[in-house]
């Protein structure tokens, strides 16, 4: 399976996962498995929705055993419905029971931004609007979360603070204006740094435009103001509508023309999909 994440990468994130579900050893598996014995067990959907995360599964019985092998019968983007079989784990048995639990955490986790992204994505069809995600993400888990969008169609925000330049009422407060703030900060960082300014009203729409932002994001405003400062900002800058964008409100927006909706519901209010390791095969001696 390939991920387009290399292992340096995700190795650590999932040690920590495996250091917090075992400080000392297992002692369930190991009281009753002997340490040569081999098997396999089955990975299966238990309802339907997006496969992402397989990868990252698969590397949790590697870390822990790398005789474990994984054969696959769908790869990460594909749908699923229930009682379909994903893929067939085999190896160490004391691996495979050891590993279960981290394996399917990550993978499940991963499945339900997918599929929960893919719905929202599927609503803005017809569209020249994407969705995106924000970086209200469950800490250590936001290259997983990130990667769980894509898969499912949506696209990525920054990808953290040091990705972009995101000026937020806050900033704005801090730095006196809008234009004070986006002057210091074209001053502060590399041409290769877009500008993002988060507005409120159609005032701070004019002052974002004057100032020469690359991003406007529309920030819980009404739907009517929003049409109107989408058609004031025509095409001077990207346009993304946020605030409280779900799955049940997103058809509200996706016909006023905007570039991007961003919502943070896609990492942390999208529901695990069930899945389950079933079927455990003990190897004969």
């Amino acid at each position: 399976m390939t991920f387009g994440l290399p292992h340096f990468l995700i190795d650590p994130i999932i040690f920590d996962a495996l250091k917090e579900d075992i400080n000392e050893e297992d002692f369930s598996t190991n009281s009753v498995v002997d340490e040569k014995a081999t098997g396999s067990v089955h990975l299966l959907a238990k309802e339907e929705g997006i496969l992402a995360g397989l990868p990252v599964f698969e590397r949790v019985f590697h870390l822990l055993d790398n005789r474990t092998k994984v054969e696959f019968f769908k790869c990460d983007g594909d749908r699923v419905k229930k009682g379909e079989k994903i893929a067939t784990v085999s190896g160490p048995l004391r691996a495979l029971l050891t590993g279960e639990r981290v394996a399917l955490n990550f993978l499940q986790r991963m499945c339900g931004i997918a599929t929960y992204t893919n719905k929202m994505a599927r609503a803005l069809e017809g569209t020249n609007t994407k969705i995106a995600d924000t970086r209200k993400t469950t800490p250590n888990f936001r290259l997983f979360a990130k990667y769980a969008v894509r898969i499912g169609g949506g696209t990525n925000h920054r990808y953290n603070l040091s990705d972009g330049v995101m000026l937020k009422d806050n900033h704005i407060a801090a730095a006196g204006s809008i234009e004070k703030a986006v002057k210091s900060a074209r001053s502060y960082t590399s041409f290769m740094k877009k500008i993002e300014v988060e507005v409120e009203n159609m005032d701070m729409v004019k002052e974002a435009v004057a100032a020469g932002a690359d991003i406007i994001m529309l920030d819980n405003m009404s739907r009517e103001d929003m049409k109107s400062a989408i058609d004031y900002i025509a095409d001077r800058a990207v346009v993304e509508l946020s605030g409280n964008v779900s799955f049940d409100n997103i058809k509200d927006y996706g016909d006023l023309g905007a570039d991007i909706i961003s919502s943070g519901s896609l990492t942390h209010s999208a529901p695990v999909l069930d899945l389950s390791m079933k079927g455990l095969r003990h190897d004969p001696n």
